[in-house]
């Protein structure tokens, strides 16, 4: 039987912070990508970058990354912005850029940002979201996201999600867009990648650490001087 997703308050302190406020022209309001305008060629061109720019983020935006047949599915009105961007947050290049490198919980929270354009509202949603990624798989955990009631009211069929809400961020992080947020290694992976790995064995000789060396009165010292003459 499957674990059923885990309940989580819908609540953070980002709540305290105020949204875009949609009245104000400028820098204030962010701009809606939507097909309901009937978009013409460059229109929809706009709605597509939108799209990469949302899901991949601009450092990610890249020849390898384009999804050309899903571009021209969704110029022809046969699929929606909605299945368009679920095809790019399940293409390979997002697979591989994104949850590759990163563990569940960063990878959860990565999509609920570009997908639902919001941030996490606990670590309790992080972890029940893990869950369905960790049991039932990456394709059901972004139908869920994508299928859910909250991606349809604020998004519905046509419009390109985007962040609703201002959060509060690190000092170091400033109060930078999810899109804007470098996405690749958490700080597991970059720990890894960073720290240095000694090999003590191998087919040739190799260096020894002083501790391993053989001292005065060690018989591994007339061994060595046995080897050295055959």
């Amino acid at each position: 039987m499957s674990i059923p997703l885990l309940s989580y308050s819908f609540s953070t302190q980002n709540q305290r912070v105020a949204g875009f406020d949609n009245s104000v022209e400028g820098d204030e309001q962010y701009k809606v990508y939507s097909t309901d305008t009937l978009p013409s060629a460059s229109g929809m061109d706009e709605i597509i970058w939108a799209a990469y720019r949302q899901i991949f983020s601009e450092h990610q935006i890249l020849t390898s990354t384009k999804e050309s047949f899903l571009e021209s599915q969704l110029r022809f009105n046969q699929i929606t912005v909605k299945e368009f961007i679920k095809g790019l947050v399940l293409s390979g290049s997002f697979r591989e850029l994104n949850y590759n490198t990163n563990n569940n919980y960063r990878f959860v929270e990565m999509c609920i940002q570009r997908v639902l354009g919001r941030d996490i509202y606990n670590e309790r949603e992080r972890i029940a979201w893990a869950v369905v990624i960790a049991e039932k798989g990456l394709e059901t955990f972004i139908d869920m996201l994508v299928d859910s009631d909250e991606y349809l009211e604020n998004f519905g069929d046509s419009t390109v999600p985007y962040q609703r809400r201002r959060y509060l961020a690190s000092r170091s992080m400033g109060e930078m867009p999810f899109n804007l947020k470098t996405p690749r290694y958490g700080e597991e992976f970059r720990a890894k990648l960073c720290k240095p790995q000694f090999i003590w064995q191998g087919a040739i000789r190799s260096f020894k650490p002083q501790e391993s060396r053989a001292k005065a009165g060690d018989p591994a010292l007339y061994l060595n001087m046995v080897r050295d003459v055959i």
